[in-house]
């Protein structure tokens, strides 16, 4: 299903993998090498540490997929993860449907007011 998807419109869409890959290097790689999706949700505490999750950025990023951070469900206000994302230049930011979304975005606004 996968596979046959990101042919058929891959290019036209974005085709995120989250359970599929769930921040994990190896997951993505086999991906890649299958060709299926052409983005990744990155969630640190999926994987266990940062090493890791920037690992799985860097392949991503070096195989054209696009990197879109974002806390688990259910969890808690912290804003590591609007920090890894701004840091890491990943693009995009899952945040509005966890119960502290307002919270991670004001904290994109303060970074942003911040390197004004």
């Amino acid at each position: 299903g996968w596979k046959t998807l990101t042919e058929k419109i891959g290019d036209k869409v974005q085709l995120v993998g989250d359970d599929l890959f769930v921040t994990n290097t190896k997951r993505l790689k086999l991906g890649i090498d299958l060709g299926v999706a052409n983005s990744i949700i990155i969630k640190p505490n999926q994987i266990g540490t940062l090493t890791e999750t920037i690992s799985t950025i860097k392949l991503a990023k070096e195989n054209g997929y696009k990197t879109i951070a974002s806390p688990r469900s259910g969890k808690l206000w912290d804003p590591y993860i609007v920090h890894l994302c701004v840091g890491q230049n990943l693009g995009q930011g899952k945040f509005v449907r966890c119960p502290a979304g307002g919270s991670y975005l004001n904290e994109l606004i303060r970074i942003e007011e911040y390197l004004e």
